[in-house]
C-alpha cells in the first residue's frame, strides 16, 4: 500500500506525540489567578455556617478593630475577639485581592473585615491586600509612527504618541484629561479618572508617560512629564498637613490598601538601604497611590524628586511621626532607585537601532517566568530531527 507523500509513518507521529510537553500548545497567559481571592474565600465561607456567623459578626463589630495601629487584645471586645479566633483557619485568611480585578472595591472590604482575625494577638508589619500575577504578554508597540515627531523630540512626547495611537491607552488618557481640565475641574472625579487609567491602561504606557527621562536642562519635558497627574486639579487646592492626608486615607480601604502596598514593597529594610522587594513591585505600588487622597507627584520639572503635597509644619508632639510619612516618598532610596532604573531603561528603549519598528518589550530581569523554557530548545531540536527523518522515509 503507497502512503500518501504529505502523510507523516505512524511511528513518526506517535514519537512526536510523546516528545510534545503537555499544554505546549496553549497560549501563554496574560495573568495567572489569584491563589485566594477574598471574594472566593468569603463565597467559600458563606457555605459552612460557622465561619459565615463568625465573619458577619466580625464586620458588626466597633470600628475599633479597624484601626491601622497594633491591636491589644485586652482592648477587643470578647464577642470580637472570639469571632476573629474562628476565622484564623477559614480560607479568609490569606485572601488577596488585585488592582485590576473586577469588583475590586468588594474584594478589598472583605480583606479588612477579615484583617483583624489575621493580626490579633500577632501583630506584625501589614501584609499587602494585593497579589500581583505575573504578566507574561509582551508588549508590542510600533515606532514607524514616530517618524511624524521631530527626530530630536524628548521622550516623554514619544511615548505620550505611542499612548495617542493605542485606543485604550488614547481614551483613559482623554477620560482623565477632560476632568481635570482648570474650567471643568472637580476633584474627586479627576482622581476617579486617574485611577481608572493607571488601572486600565498596560502598563507599560502608563509608566512610559510618568517615567520617561528627560534632561535637566528640558524644562519643557519635564513640565510634560509633571503634569502627566494634572497637578492643577488631582491635589488639594490647599496644602494640607501629611497626618491629615493619612487621616482620611485610612478608613477609604482602596486607599489604605494602596498606601500598605507601597509602605510594604517600597520599605528599605535596613540602614543600608535594602529594599524589600523587587524594584518593580516598588513602581506598581507607587503608581497605585496616583489618584488616591495620598497622590504624589516630581516636585518640579527639573529633576526626578517626588513627594506628596503635604507638610509637616503644625504637627506638634506627631512632628516625627509626620516627617516619617513625609520622608517614606521624598527621602525613600528604594523608590529613588527603582524611578530612576525605569527611566534608565526608557532611556534605552529609543537609544537602540529600530531597524525593525515593530517589536516586544519583555523585562526579564524581574520576571523569572518570561525567561525562555528549557524545553524549547530541545523541542526544537527533536523537531528538526523528525523532519529530516521524515524527509528520508
Amino acid at each position: 500500500m503507497v502512503r500518501p507523500a504529505n502523510q507523516l509513518p505512524p511511528r513518526v507521529i506517535l514519537l512526536l506525540l510523546l516528545l510534545l510537553p503537555l499544554g505546549a500548545g496553549d497560549p501563554l497567559p496574560t495573568e495567572g489567578r489569584l491563589r485566594n481571592s477574598c471574594i472566593q474565600a468569603r463565597r467559600k465561607c458563606q457555605a459552612d455556617p460557622t465561619c459565615k456567623a463568625a465573619y458577619h459578626h466580625l464586620g458588626s463589630c466597633t470600628s475599633s478593630l479597624s484601626t491601622p495601629l497594633p491591636l491589644e487584645e485586652s482592648s477587643v471586645p470578647a464577642d470580637c475577639l472570639e469571632a476573629a479566633q474562628k476565622l484564623r483557619n477559614s480560607s479568609l485568611i490569606g485572601c488577596t485581592c488585585h488592582r485590576r480585578m473586577k469588583n475590586q472595591a468588594t474584594c478589598l472590604d472583605i480583606y479588612w473585615t477579615i484583617h483583624p482575625a489575621r493580626s490579633i494577638g500577632d501583630y506584625e508589619l501589614d501584609i499587602s491586600p494585593y497579589e500581583d500575577p505575573v504578566t507574561r504578554k509582551p508588549w508590542k508597540m510600533n515606532l514607524s509612527k514616530l517618524d511624524m515627531l521631530k527626530p530630536d523630540s524628548d521622550l516623554c512626547l514619544k511615548f505620550a504618541m505611542l499612548c495617542t495611537l493605542n485606543d485604550k491607552c488614547d481614551r483613559l488618557r482623554k477620560g482623565y484629561g477632560e476632568a481635570c481640565s482648570g474650567h471643568r475641574c472637580q476633584r474627586q472625579v479627576c482622581l476617579g479618572q486617574l485611577r481608572s487609567f493607571f488601572e486600565k491602561a498596560a502598563e507599560p504606557y502608563a509608566q512610559g508617560l510618568l517615567l520617561c527621562p528627560c534632561l535637566p536642562t528640558d524644562r519643557g519635558c519635564g513640565e510634560r512629564r509633571r503634569n502627566t497627574i494634572a497637578p492643577s486639579c488631582a491635589l488639594p487646592p490647599e496644602v494640607p498637613n501629611c497626618l491629615e492626608l493619612q487621616r482620611l486615607c485610612l478608613p477609604d480601604p482602596l486607599c489604605r490598601s494602596r498606601l500598605t502596598d507601597f509602605q510594604i514593597h517600597c520599605h528599605p529594610m535596613d540602614i543600608l538601604g535594602t529594599c524589600a522587594t523587587e524594584q518593580s513591585r516598588c513602581l506598581r505600588a507607587y503608581l497605585g497611590l496616583i489618584g488616591t487622597t495620598m497622590t504624589p507627584n516630581f516636585i518640579s520639572s527639573s529633576n526626578t524628586s517626588v513627594a506628596l503635597s503635604c507638610t509637616c509644619r503644625g504637627s506638634g508632639n506627631l512632628q516625627e511621626e509626620c516627617e516619617r510619612l513625609e520622608r517614606s516618598f521624598s527621602h525613600n532610596p528604594c523608590l529613588m532607585e527603582a524611578i530612576a532604573a525605569k527611566m534608565h531603561y526608557h532611556s534605552q528603549l529609543f537609544s537602540q537601532d529600530w531597524e525593525n519598528p515593530t517589536f516586544s518589550v519583555m523585562e526579564r530581569q524581574n520576571n523569572p517566568a518570561l525567561r525562555p523554557q528549557p524545553w524549547v530548545s530541545f523541542l526544537f531540536s527533536c523537531t528538526c530531527t523528525l523532519i529530516l527523518l521524515w524527509s528520508l522515509w
